[in-house]
């Protein structure tokens, strides 16, 4: 509605929205005088039924509709259902005009229906929302169960809400679980040291939950931090028409976490950091800094005193937030940020996610060979379109610097720059372009009729433009007509040999690296082209130096000093970083030093070369140690590949870069291969290439199959594109000088689009087949695959949950996307379940799967609790010891959150940092092994989520804990292991 308003050209409107997500400042608007001879309209939700009084309101429209906060009777997820509003409140709202003059209400529904179907009250809180704050104080009053004390409430809640609310209270740990024993009761359990403290909390179960998993695993300060920024309303803020760098500033904040929570933790800490500092000591300062932030500055005073109230609170379960020590270990921190994810997916189990899997194969032919981590594609572009490449650029300027756009019929491709030296993954840029989609910004062209540009050119010869592909190189600053053929299928004019003898130059990660070929041949080919370049009188560069420009640019080797082609990385100050394009190291030189590149140095291809080491992927250790991969094996791979030239076989090309892998020869020894190495140590380890990977392997293999002299040279000009390229130039230059006239059409585009992007689903039952959406100021809210030949199941966790009114679509809030670990969904879904049943083959030799949930009842031989139980099917080999260590790491959490007189309320600081350093590291080694999980075939079990499957007679019974014979209060029962055939 409020774009509709807006949109009313003719009508004199001023219009504000005003609802508690937009911004305080925008909800201040709401009380400007309008500009005279314009009128104020304010869309407001049923905030401004009691919180907000407008003086100069003279008329209010009432629909008599609300959004009430119910529980979903299927899944007990939250849901805002559109309702009748009450009477009271409709005259509440009616109150709103009038205020300081005459003022009049107009409710949109007829004086009968009113008067029939109106209801006088709202329905009572306790007859719609969780109960689980109140149960669980209850419980601490010991006055017998539940639902006996509250049925004496004047509203009470009925025994199927209180029975389900037990169940959850167990799920979350709150009240004790027993798995399947017969005297299990559905209307009440025994209070665990966790439901205790969660009873003293002001935050929901899940947020209490996590703070006390923080205590365990030695991250209690950010759980304290997400737990008081999750109880209130978010402090990030997505301004009105500002959604884009709101969400690019959250990004930021995460890092390269993929995670809203981590994202909160490191915004309050900026925060806190400046404040300490002295930075922020005026009021002006601190909201300046908010505004550059997109950050609330009083929504995060208040998550500070929340936080500072919380931290108190839990002082009486002997829980200290430890004083920050310098950390000499340079992994500590990528250890910490991975134990905060595990614990965030324990906190908020069972709100776990997957993504679908792309078809590789189809997305290839849907970007027509471009590369998916630096290109979106648009649809519906206008005849010649090329013709607005400029509009097109400005419109993605704000994702980032466009290195080119290809236009393909009714296509676009447009393709951003990358730095050369930064590690494979998917382009901040194409994120940004696929989210302006999402957001549905408007992409308009203003553009001529084809009819008309036929109409004025060259008497319509023109026309055979019009199916042409186009390249519009922004980096070379050219505009030419090309071949229909997809990249990685294109003849190999980078190599003429699969064997390639070459130096390392730059080493951009482990396993991504520059270098260039000392064969002969092109040892004196560069030798000429340096001979050349620095034989001219050089000029100045005659524009300022920017990121992308392609210039000569000084080195000096040997003492001498000699000018290089060289492509601008960043500009900062009076001095630029350069890369050096034939030899792929890279230099910071003074902007003053910076030469023009004559135009027909451009013309002879690049002669560095960008290799990665083919079949290698990061190990868990590497992933949890480090960014992306640990600092050892970057050192490693550093020394590996440095001090000697390397021998590299070719396996394939894609996207100009060679998938190789790498031979060292030291000495008189054999030749090493530096893939084998590193998985021998731990580093890497073995992966499948990409299906362009694939298909380019089978292209090089036909073509180094037969004679290179014999091939043809795709790159002889033929008359048929001389005329094309002729023709493209006389319309430009028509279009350059205005001849075709002002532009009078307007052609709106689609997307952009990236067929690489994810969709997720629910991994529990009762969700699976529901459509699934993250909310649009989420990290997350786009998930674009860098590896979709990985097969591994990725996992998403979200904080919070609701749903649709129809219950069919379920809304993501506040996620965390987990590392790409192989088997990462199924050991943390076993490791924080309540109960679990593992699934055998039906030889009996291995186990292929897991059910997880609340357990059954061996009265009834009913799941407790269906709705929310996980069915996995293991994608890496899980043994009897994988179990075993679960249970391990279980038992570790459970001595630091017990009740008794060994309790960990009575443990003195040296013993609790202990265990808690014990509790760490035995999660750390759950995932950091020296050889990999076995990749296997997930198989699906043939009765899934069916309880009571496994032969009683081969469960291995766990022995009771120590000093608790009978009813156990721990938070986490013990597994049951299955025992397998020889």
């Amino acid at each position: 509605m409020h774009e509709l308003l807006t949109n009313m050209i003719h009508k004199r409107l001023q219009v504000y929205p005003l609802h508690s997500s937009v911004t305080l400042e925008e909800q201040n608007n709401v009380f400007l005088s309008p500009v005279p001879g314009y009128r104020k309209i304010i869309l407001s939700t049923n905030i401004a039924e009691s919180s907000v009084t407008v003086p100069d309101v003279k008329y209010v429209i009432d629909f008599c509709l609300t959004r009430t906060l119910v529980c979903d009777e299927d899944t007990n997820y939250q849901s805002l259902r559109l309702s009748w509003a009450s009477k009271t409140s409709c005259d509440q709202r009616k109150g709103r005009a009038g205020r300081v003059s005459k003022g009049y209400c107009y409710r949109l529904i007829p004086r009968d229906f009113w008067d029939s179907a109106i209801p006088d009250h709202v329905v009572p809180e306790m007859l719609r929302c969780p109960l689980g704050s109140t149960i669980l104080k209850v419980k601490l009053l010991d006055m017998g169960e539940p639902r006996a004390l509250l049925a004496t409430a004047l509203s009470p809640p009925s025994l199927s809400d209180i029975e389900r609310t037990i169940l959850l209270l167990k799920e979350v740990g709150a009240l004790a679980v027993s798995g399947q024993r017969e005297d299990e009761n559905p209307h009440d359990g025994e209070l665990t040291f966790l439901g205790r403290v969660l009873a003293q909390l002001p935050v929901s179960q899940q947020l209490g939950k996590l703070v006390v998993l923080g205590h365990v695993f030695g991250c209690l300060d950010e759980c304290l931090i997400i737990a008081a920024a999750l109880s209130l309303k978010n402090f990030f803020t997505m301004p009105f028409r500002q959604h884009l760098d709101g969400y690019r500033n959250k990004v930021h904040f995460s890092g390269s976490s993929r995670s809203d929570c981590l994202a909160l933790v490191e915004a309050f800490r900026a925060w806190q950091a400046c404040r300490q500092r002295g930075e922020l000591r005026r009021p002006k300062d601190e909201l300046d800094w908010g505004r550059l932030n997109y950050i609330q500055i009083k929504r995060i005073r208040e998550v500070a005193e929340l936080y500072e109230e919380l931290k108190n609170r839990i002082s009486q379960f002997n829980m200290f937030v430890g004083p920050h020590h310098p950390v000499l270990d340079q992994e500590y921190p990528y250890k910490q940020r991975f134990i905060l994810q595990v614990v965030l997916a324990g906190a908020f189990y069972p709100n776990y996610f997957t993504f679908g899997q792309p078809d590789e194969e189809m997305a290839v032919r849907e970007l027509a060979g471009k590369d998916p981590k630096t290109t979106v594609v648009l649809k519906h572009i206008p005849p010649y379109g090329f013709l607005y490449y400029k509009q097109l650029q400005s419109l993605f300027r704000q994702c980032g610097q466009v290195k080119s756009i290809v236009f393909d019929g009714a296509k676009a491709f447009v393709e951003f720059s990358r730095n050369p030296t930064e590690r494979f993954k998917t382009l901040p840029a194409v994120n940004l372009a696929v989210k302006m989609s999402q957001l549905k910004v408007s992409l308009e062209l203003s553009v001529h009729a084809a009819e008309e540009i036929e109409g004025k050119v060259q008497g319509g010869s023109v026309s055979k433009l019009r199916n042409t592909r186009v390249n519009v190189d922004f980096q070379k600053q050219t505009v030419d007509p090309m071949q229909v053929s997809f990249n990685t299928l294109d003849r190999p004019r980078t190599v003429a040999d699969l064997l390639l003898t070459i130096d390392v130059t730059e080493v951009v990660e482990v396993g991504h690296f520059w270098g260039y070929r000392i064969d002969e041949r092109n040892a004196e080919l560069l030798k000429q082209l340096t001979a050349e370049i620095n034989r001219l009188e050089l000029v100045p560069l005659p524009i300022h130096p920017h990121p992308d420009l392609v210039c000569l640019a000084p080195f000096t080797d040997y003492n001498k000093e000699s000018y290089f082609r060289a492509q601008i990385l960043y500009v900062s100050g009076n001095s630029a970083e350069v890369f050096f394009v034939d030899y792929g190291n890279r230099s910071h030189v003074d902007l003053d030093l910076l030469r023009e590149i004559p135009c027909q140095f451009l013309e002879l291809p690049f002669q560095a070369l960008e290799f990665k080491i083919c079949k290698m992927r990061p190990s868990a250790k590497s992933l949890i140690c480090g960014e992306h991969w640990s600092g050892g094996a970057h050192g490693r791979f550093a020394a590996l590949v440095g001090g000697c030239p390397l021998l590299v076989k070719v396996f394939s090309i894609v996207h100009s870069v060679l998938h190789v892998d790498v031979y060292r020869y030291s000495g008189a020894q054999d030749a090493v291969n530096v893939r084998d190495v590193l998985i021998r140590e731990g580093y890497a380890e073995l992966a499948e290439e990409s299906y362009e990977s694939k298909q380019s392997y089978e292209v090089l293999k036909g073509f180094f199959a037969k004679s290179v002299d014999t091939m043809p040279d795709g790159s002889v000009s033929s008359p048929l594109k001389d005329d094309e390229k002729h023709l493209l130039r006389i319309l430009l230059e028509s279009f350059a000088s205005n001849r075709l006239g002002a532009p009078n059409c307007k052609a709106v585009l689609h997307g952009p689009f990236n067929p690489y992007e994810l969709k997720c689903h629910s991994l529990t039952r009762i969700s699976k087949f529901r459509c699934v959406w993250i909310e649009k100021e989420s990290i997350n809210s786009v998930v674009i695959s860098d590896s979709p030949a990985d097969l591994h199941q990725r996992m998403l966790v979200a904080a919070s949950l609701s749903v649709n009114e129809t219950g069919s679509t379920m809304l993501l809030r506040e996620t965390s996307l987990m590392p790409h670990i192989p088997g990462l969904p199924a050991l943390l879904s076993m490791l924080f379940a309540p109960v679990m049943e593992l699934r055998v083959d039906r030889e009996g030799k291995c186990y292929t799967g897991v059910l997880c949930g609340l357990g059954w009842n061996s009265a009834t031989e009913a799941p407790i609790l269906p709705e929310h139980d996980i069915e996995l099917a293991f994608d890496v080999r899980l043994n009897v010891e994988d179990i075993v260590e679960i249970n391990i790491l279980r038992a570790a959490i459970n001595k630091l959150v017990c009740d008794g007189p060994n309790g960990s309320k009575y443990l003195g600081p040296e013993r609790i940092a202990q265990l808690q350093e014990n509790a760490r590291q035995k999660l750390l080694g759950l995932f950091c092994r020296l050889k990999p999980r076995e990749k296997i075939t997930p198989q699906w079990h043939e009765k899934p989520y069916e309880w009571n499957q496994v032969d009683p007679r081969l469960i291995m019974e766990q022995a009771e804990p120590e000093g608790s014979p009978g009813k156990s209060t721990s938070l986490y029962q013990l597994h049951t292991p299955v025992v397998l055939s020889p």
